[in-house]
This record gives C-alpha cells, structure tokens and sequence, in this order.
C-alpha cells in the first residue's frame, strides 16, 4: 500500500510529488489498481510491502527519467532516476522490467556500456529475455555506422545476430523483422531481408513498412515494376506523403507519364511543399500527351508567377503542339513585356521555333542566323558554347529542309571549330547531309574521307557501312562491320550490322543478329530497340502478326513508345484494317512528337482511309513540308486530292513521287512501287487528255 513508506521520511516524499505535479507530471496522483488513494495504516514490512515500495521507486524513476529527456539528460535529473531504479530493483529483485527500463534509460542518456552491462546482466538471468536483447540490438545498430557512411561490420553483425535470436524465439514480432531486414539490406543480403519483409507481411499483408521495404529491394534489383506493386499496395494501405511521391518517381520511370501525374496529383493533397509538385504533375501531363490538362496546368502556374518567363514558353509550345499558332504567338509576345537579357534569348529562340513548326522555314532560318549574329563572340561561356551548338545544329537541319546542303554543311563545320571534340560526330552528320540530299556521290566522299581521318571512330564506321549498304553494297558493308576487332564489338555493332542486312533484305541473317544484340543488351531500352527491329523486319517480309506482336511488346514495355504507335498505326491503315484503333494510335504518338513528319503522313493516309479527305489533305501537306523528299508521302497526297477529284494536283504529287523514286539511294528503290505510282500518274494524264479534247 502507498501508506508504507519504508524508511524515508513522508513529507519529503509528498514534497517531491507535489513539487513535479506543478511541473505538469501529475501521473503519480492517478489511481492504479491495486493501490489506494488514501494511506493505509501501518503495517509491518514483508513481501508485499518490498513490491509497494518497488512500485513507488519505480514510478519515481520513471518521472525522472522523464524529466530528464526533457531538459536534455541534465545531470541531476539523471542521477535521480538511476538512483530510483536501482532502489526499486534493491526492493523487487524478481520485477525484470525494472532493469529492462534502467538499460533503457541508460541508452537515452548516452551512457551505452552501462546499458549493455545492465542487458547484458538480463541475459545471463534469462537468455531468452528479449527486451534485453532488443536493448543491445539497438545500440549496436546505431554504432553501425560512426563515421559518415563508414558500416562497423563488427556493430552491423552483433546488432543482426541479436535480431536473429529475437526473431526465432518471436516469429510474429513484426518490429522485430522489419529491424532485421533493414540491417540485413545494410549488410547487402537482399535475400534474406526478403525473406524477413515477407515474414513481416504474411502476420500482417497491410504493413507499410515491410511493403516499402520489398519495393526498395525490387528497386535496387532493377526490377521496377515488382516495386511499384509493392508500393501501389502500400499507398493502398496507408498513402502517406512520401510513400506516394515514390510511387509517381517510379511510375516516370517505367515513362508512365499519366499514373505518375495522377498520383503526384494524389500527393499534392498530403504537403505544403506544392509549387514543385505542381511543376512535375504539369510536365508529366505534357509527357503524356495530356495537351489540354498539361495546358492548364502551366496556365495556373504562369499565372502565379507572371514574371517567369520559362513558364509562359512552356505554355506557348503546349499551344503550338495543339497547332495553335495564333495563341502560342500571342503568349511568346506577352512573355517579352517581362523578359531579362537572358530570357530575351530563351523567347527568340522559341519564337523561330514557332515558325519552324508552322513550315515557315526560310522565316526561321533567318531568325535562327539573326539569333547566332547577335550572341556571337570571341569567346563563350560553358553554356553559352552548349547553345551556340544547338542552334547550329537546329539551323543546319533547316538549310537541309531548304535543299541547302552547301549552307548545312557550313553550319555543322562550325560546330567542330567550337569544340573540336565533336569534329568526328561533325563528320558524320556532313555525310548524312549529302545522303538527305541523294547526293549519293557526295556522302561517299566525304564517308572515305572520315574514316581516313579517324579511322578509329566507331560511330563513323558505322556510318560508312551503312552508306555502302544504301548503295547497294552489303557484303562490303558487312565485311566491314566484321572487321571490329572482336574486343570492341558491342551491341551497337550488332545493331548497325542488322540495320545493314535489313537494307539487302537479308532478313535471316538479321533475326541471327538480332538475336545476338538482344543477348548483350544490359537496358531495358536496348531491349526494346532491339524488339522495334524486329518488328520492322517482320513487316519488311509480309509477316504482318509477328510484327504486331513485336510492337505489341514494344508499348507493354514502354507505353509511350511514339515509334511503334505509329508503326503499328500504318501498318493497320496501310492495310485498311482497325482504323480507327489506328487513328488513336498514330495521334498519341503525334502528341509525344508534334514535329515528326513521318508521323503526319501515317495520320493523313488513316484519314484517307477513312474518307475524311480535307483533314487527309491538311496532314499531308504538313507532312511534305518536314519530309518533302519522301516519295511515299507524295503519293498519299496525290491519292487524296485523286478522290476529291483535283486531277491536276493529283498529278503534280504522283510526278514528285515518281521522281523520288528514281534518285531513291539503290536500297530504298522498290520497282513495285514506282511501278504503281507510274500507272496512276499515267491514267490521270489519259483523263486529262481526254476533257481536253
């Protein structure tokens, strides 16, 4: 009973109740069972008396040990409580969780070796003592690693074997578990913190931190969409903060742009910190095609911050890939009203962008060579240099759209005098320039010229080879490719070498090769080039399913994969099945590369098939205004203005065709197809003929 005091004085004990209830720990003063409010008389002491007077040692350790932490283990305060325990222990040897306490207060206050002693002492009474157990697992834990990202293996093994002997007499204590796996992920044993996660998760399947924890070691496995399984249950279960925002990093990992805005959505709901979530959740809109709500999005963040200029160019490209040129025009004009000297540049660089979309492409390349006049110098910064090569590379691609070679080639030489580190990549792109041209002649020049110059460059191999199999010459080509030294043959070899024999219609030997690349490759983006290839190959021989197939698994992999949309767009228009299936497919991917010509006529030859011709006709044009020389291109719009009946035009673009495909590089030529432009074009001229007799 609390009447019995022992052998310290009442009113001193009073005082000292009274005194800490003023301070707010008025705990002692609350009834607990077993123990009356009021004392009781005297009685003699025994047993019963020991347990009492332990009680109340105890419960004054207690509030110590409090006070202590909370006036940052001052001394006194500390010496009090030790002095508590130690007289509860004295007075009920028998109350083990006594001196589990005093261990564990030993550990709050900094003074391990006594705590570990004092558990140490528990275990030798009882080996079993857990408690005591989890009081040394700790301390080892947190001497694991002193010294900045330095792990005492030593501490790292005594904390997992202390967890080990907790855990197999305990096979349910969660806590336990999840501590132990976390150190076995220190110690690099995945399996076994598996193994441990799992044992947390089959006695409870919603424990956020063993499904965190499993995500983190599918992550670390490379196996990201395991970890996203284990993270969509977690946020399922408890959807926190941080566990969601990993979930969307995930999710734009895999480049599931739309899951990841969604859920940075569902995050943005959970903190303060919004201005970057609304950023990310806006760009990964944009990323997945999401036009209007990407749109709106940089809308209200521009609207926020009416002085960021990056944001008001963000909105204009948004408008420009929803062809809305009037409004994009409109915002890059605001955007000037607030621009720096630096934003000045950022602004005109996306204003010739903007006429470059539209096809205005003699604008743009002037606004692009007055860009380059007015920022050029003697000598440039780092970044300075970085965009003065963007933009020579951007301008030499439109002298290439003007059928400027001369003047394209001038501008990628620039570049090379710039940083001479890229002259071999400079060499290369003056090849590809003079192939864009048919000037097949030209690119074999300048093709031997750059091997005899760096003859060790891969790249530029690489580019020969492939030269000399759109010329027609495969076994040289290949020959070539398989004089690598087989030390430096690496999947980009194998690549370019099934490239070459896809161009000689080789196509057994390019499965073989295929094959071998997809042996090497280390990504999952080399994986999925490789299976993009196959697919092409497929459809090269007619094996239209397989090619399905192929792409199929290219868009399970990579949803956003714009390429094998549209491949497979084309394929079901080309063949007048699923349009509409097509029309969605080849849509997305132009939402995911609004610039792509190639895209444009796949878009315009489903509209044709589906009899929608004046937005056929739209596309189509668009199309020969990035990819003029495309003899493909000329013939859908030829078959479209045919059906309108617009002969004459007809005409026009079936003559554009046919002579595409007459200066066609030796590879690409198909004596079919010329032959099947060649008969329309000959019909229309007979209907010409014809009404004008």
């Amino acid at each position: 009973m609390i009447g019995n005091f022992g052998s310290r004085a009442l009113g001193a004990r009073c005082l000292n109740v009274v005194a800490l209830s003023a301070l707010g720990f008025s705990f002692l003063l609350v009834p607990r069972p077993g123990f009356s409010q009021t004392p009781a008389p005297q009685a003699p002491v025994g047993p019963a008396a020991d347990h009492s007077n332990a009680y109340y040692e105890f419960a004054m350790a207690h509030l110590y040990a409090e006070l202590a932490g909370a006036y940052g283990n001052r001394g006194e305060y500390v010496n009090k409580a030790i002095d508590f325990y130690r007289q509860a222990i004295k007075a009920d040897p028998s109350a083990t969780y006594i001196a589990v306490e005093l261990a564990e207060f030993y550990v709050q206050a900094g003074q391990l070796d006594r705590a570990m002693q004092e558990a140490n002492d528990l275990l030798k009474a009882n080996p079993n003592n857990n408690d005591a157990r989890k009081i040394l697992g700790r301390i080892y834990a947190r001497q694991i690693d002193p010294d900045q990202g330095r792990v005492d293996q030593t501490m790292l093994k005594n904390a997992i074997d202390q967890y080990e002997k907790i855990t197999q007499t305990d096979p349910k204590d969660g806590e336990s578990l999840s501590m132990l796996a976390r150190l076995y992920r220190v110690a690099k044993n995945d399996v076994a913190a598996e193994k441990a996660y799992r044992a947390v998760l089959q006695d409870d399947p919603n424990d956020d931190e063993a499904l965190n924890g499993l995500a983190m070691i599918y992550v670390d496995r490379g196996d990201v969409p395991n970890a996203i399984a284990m993270l969509e249950q977690a946020v399922e279960k408890n959807p926190d903060q941080r566990n969601v925002q990993m979930l969307g990093e995930f999710y734009e990992q895999i480049k599931d742009f739309g899951k990841a805005a969604d859920t940075f959505k569902q995050a943005l709901a959970l903190t303060n910190d919004t201005q970057q979530l609304r950023v990310r959740i806006a760009l990964d809109l944009l990323n997945a095609g999401r036009l209007d709500e990407a749109l709106a999005a940089f809308q209200e963040l521009a609207t926020d911050q009416p002085k960021n200029v990056l944001l008001q160019i963000q909105v204009a490209e948004i408008l420009e890939r929803k062809h809305d040129y009037a409004g994009a025009a409109a915002v890059l004009a605001k955007a000037h009203t607030v621009e720096t000297k630096d934003s000045a540049l950022q602004i005109r660089f996306a204003e010739e962008e903007l006429l470059r979309v539209q096809g205005k492409t003699q604008q743009a390349i002037v606004a692009m060579q007055s860009l380059l006049a007015d920022t050029k110098k003697d000598k440039y910064a780092d970044q300075e240099k970085k965009d003065r090569i963007r933009n020579l590379y951007i301008l030499g691609a439109m002298h290439e759209d003007a059928s400027k070679t001369a003047d394209a080639i001038a501008d990628y030489r620039q570049i090379a005098e710039l940083d001479p580190a890229l002259a071999p990549s400079v060499e290369g792109k003056v090849v590809e320039a003079y192939k864009n041209a048919k000037d097949f002649k030209g690119a074999r020049q300048a093709a031997d010229a750059s091997i005899r110059k760096y003859p060790a460059e891969k790249p530029l191999i690489f580019e020969h080879a492939l030269l000399l199999a759109d010329l027609g010459s495969t076994d040289q080509a290949v020959n070539e490719l398989k004089a690598i030294p087989s030390s430096a043959k690496d999947r980009d070899t194998l690549i370019t070498l099934a490239q070459v024999q896809d161009k000689g219609k080789r196509f057994e030997d390019e499965r073989k090769t295929l094959d071998a690349a997809e042996a090497q490759a280390e990504s999952a983006q080399d994986k999925q080039t490789v299976e993009f290839m196959r697919g092409a190959m497929y459809e090269r021989e007619k094996n239209f399913d397989a090619a399905e197939k192929a792409f199929r698994n290219v868009l399970e992999a990579d949803p956003q994969n714009a390429g094998a949309m549209n491949y497979l767009g084309y394929m079901y228009a080309d063949r007048n099945i699923r349009l509409e299936e097509a029309q969605q497919l080849i849509s997305k991917a132009l939402d995911i590369e609004p610039d792509n010509g190639a895209y444009e006529d796949s878009l315009g030859w489903v509209y044709y098939r589906l009899n929608k011709l004046d937005q056929a006709a739209d596309e189509l044009r668009m199309a020969i205004d990035k990819v003029g020389k495309d003899p493909t291109v000329h013939e859908h719009l030829g078959d479209v203005y045919a059906r309108q009946g617009k002969i004459r035009e007809a005409i026009q673009q079936w003559e554009s065709s046919v002579s595409e495909w007459k200066v066609a590089a030796p590879s690409e030529q198909d004596p079919v197809e010329l032959a099947k432009v060649t008969k329309k074009l000959e019909g229309a001229k007979v209907k010409v003929a014809e009404k004008t007799r």
